[in-house]
């Protein structure tokens, strides 16, 4: 799941500074699921805008709308002539979701939020980071568990130095981070995978992930003709 917090009020009024007709546009999917991008956050942000535009003596007409999943063209269509009708659109969706509608639209595309990570629902209001995207998954060998996103320093051979004697993570303040790698060495010994840990990874090869610039999958095989 994309995990994204929404911007300041005062940065999204800022941005909205030069439009009088704006769609306000959610996504029902991950940014809806952290609360920060659905239909119901839609209409709260869009309150609290109208409000502060009144204040200021500069009403805003806004239309609000939310689609299944922004990152997809087939369920932005339907609002497309709504969209080519207003001054600009606030996506309060991930930086994926204002991406799509950038490529589609010739309207200025405004981003409501900041996308974070790709996380999980670790209890009712948290969500933790879990996967890097990285591009070279060897969770088959820890367990399940991700050294490059949860290791503050991506290790992939073991703890450093720095781990406490009760398994938390020199980085965090107050023991507030379990060691990914002592997460790993117990998951391993519930599952008696420990030999896992006799591997030696080499260094790292980060082309696979931001660091070889934007990436693309393609199957072949769903290709269209032409």
């Amino acid at each position: 799941m994309i995990v994204a917090d929404q911007k300041p009020i005062e940065e999204i009024l800022q941005m909205l500074e030069p439009y009088r007709k704006v769609l306000f546009l959610g996504c029902q999917t991950c940014v809806a699921v952290c609360m920060a991008g659905g239909e119901k956050e839609v209409g709260l942000l869009a309150a609290a805008v109208r409000l502060a535009r009144k204040h200021q003596g500069r009403p805003i007409e806004i239309v609000e709308g939310a689609v299944k999943r922004q990152c997809d063209d087939e369920f932005n269509e339907p609002w497309a002539k709504t969209i080519e009708q207003q001054e600009a659109v606030l996506s309060l969706a991930c930086g994926v979701g204002v991406n799509k509608l950038s490529e589609r639209f010739d309207v200025p595309i405004l981003p409501a939020l900041n996308t974070k990570f790709f996380g999980e629902v670790e209890r009712q209001g948290v969500w933790a980071e879990v996967c890097a995207g990285c591009g070279n998954c060897i969770l088959h060998l820890t367990g399940g568990i991700c050294p490059i996103a949860r290791c503050a320093k991506n290790l992939l051979n073991g703890p450093c130095g720095g781990v406490r004697a009760d398994g938390t993570c020199e980085v965090a303040q107050n023991g507030s981070r379990p060691c990914a790698w002592v997460m790993i060495y117990e998951r391993l010994g519930k599952l008696n995978q420990r030999q896992n840990l006799e591997n030696i990874f080499g260094a790292k090869d980060w082309s696979s992930d931001r660091h070889g610039g934007p990436r693309k999958r393609i199957r072949e095989d769903m290709l269209l003709e032409g």
